[in-house]
């Protein structure tokens, strides 16, 4: 049991000082500060004094090369796993798992083992099933099985377009995997979501816009990543986003190079855009591409070294949304908790609220963390 009194909570929406109550691993009472006393058996309970914290759902990075990525410059390249202390550090609780451009030096089969392993670990996996390419390489003979039977498969990513690593899909592959990936989703109750990378192509989201435009198939059913990548394609998701789409925006730990050299539009600037233009605040996420490599290049061209993708950049990215762009917290902080909680129906996930599971990020008042509690219990203290 653990007993945060006093503390300011973001639910996401701003609730005022409360008193949050955990048990094992549910959150069982909320009320208002100093009203819930450590009497009874709630003597037993640890007890964490809020004053002057702040309390949000644990954060959820719903991009990140579990198994590592990279090796597009050879099998040096390729980047480390993920680990659970390396997630959750960063206020990650809650992970979704994908490959990328390698589907064969890394397959479905190790991928869910890896979700699998996390899980039992300590915190909350999922993942998607395939990788770049169509057709798309599942765990078993079908994207419909795989969602369906596989309890930690939540969809189908992540598929890449308008990108020269991609395998070039004609509009009839993408549609038929997104609407096989939608029957999986009805037949389990799962999201059956699509995950879409984005490259830079000129060609942006067309194949995305035609399948909304010409099939019975939602934008509910897409999630395109990538979406800041560079101006031309931050306006064009711009203008998905208003027609209800969701879009997923990458953070960066180094975007002043990136902003500087590749035309990357920066997190903050990017959502103060899409809220100044009319696009719903809940459709928008932030992820992180976590071990996904970077390579970085000089003004003309030389190779300066290849980075890695990082959770970190998730609390980065909402600290500059706040006090660089002045984005009420409650919105900035429901891009890495309640909106990609909602987009992919993870249940129990994203909230501050009584039922719901007891992954708790414990902020002071420069938005750094101070405690992470996954499942309910502590996983990380500054």
């Amino acid at each position: 049991m653990k007993l945060i009194q006093n503390i300011d909570v973001y639910a996401p929406q701003h609730l005022g000082k409360k008193d949050v109550l955990t048990i094992n691993d549910k959150i069982v009472k909320i009320q208002d500060a100093g009203s819930i006393s450590a009497d009874g058996f709630l003597s037993e309970a640890e007890m964490i004094n809020g004053e002057g914290l702040i309390l949000t759902p644990g954060f959820i990075d719903s991009h990140v090369h579990v198994l590592g990525g990279g090796g597009e410059g050879g099998f040096a390249n390729r980047t480390p796993e993920a680990t659970m202390e390396g997630l959750t550090k960063f206020g990650v609780t809650t992970v979704v798992g994908c490959l990328g451009t390698d589907g064969i030096g890394r397959d479905m089969c190790a991928l869910v083992a890896k979700t699998k392993g996390l899980n039992e670990q300590g915190m909350t996996a999922y993942c998607y099933t395939g990788s770049y390419q169509i057709p798309v390489r599942t765990l078993t003979d079908s994207i419909v099985k795989d969602i369906m039977m596989i309890q930690e498969i939540i969809g189908t990513g992540e598929i890449a377009i308008s990108d020269h690593r991609s395998s070039q899909p004609t509009f009839e592959e993408f549609t038929r995997v997104i609407a096989d990936t939608r029957l999986g989703g009805v037949l389990s109750g799962k999201a059956g979501i699509v995950n879409v990378h984005l490259g830079d192509s000129p060609r942006c989201l067309d194949l995305i816009e035609r399948v909304v435009d010409e099939t019975e198939i939602p934008a509910s059913q897409i999630l395109p990543t990538h979406i800041n990548r560079n101006e031309m394609l931050f306006c064009k998701s711009l203008e998905y986003a208003l027609k209800g789409g969701a879009v997923d925006f990458t953070g960066n730990e180094d975007i002043d190079y990136w902003e500087t050299i590749c035309d990357e539009v920066r997190v903050c600037n990017g959502i103060k855009r899409m809220l100044d233009a009319g696009v719903n605040p809940d459709r928008m996420t932030i992820s992180s591409d976590g071990q996904g490599s970077l390579p970085m290049y000089s003004s003309d061209g030389e190779f300066l070294g290849m980075g890695v993708g990082q959770s970190s950049c998730l609390l980065k990215e909402v600290k500059e949304c706040v006090f660089k762009t002045k984005i009420p917290l409650e919105i900035a902080i429901s891009t890495i908790t309640s909106n990609p909680a909602d987009i992919l129906r993870l249940k129990g996930k994203g909230k501050v609220e009584e039922g719901y599971d007891a992954d708790l990020c414990i902020l002071d008042a420069e938005l750094q963390l101070v405690e992470v509690i996954a499942k309910g219990n502590t996983v990380y203290t500054k």
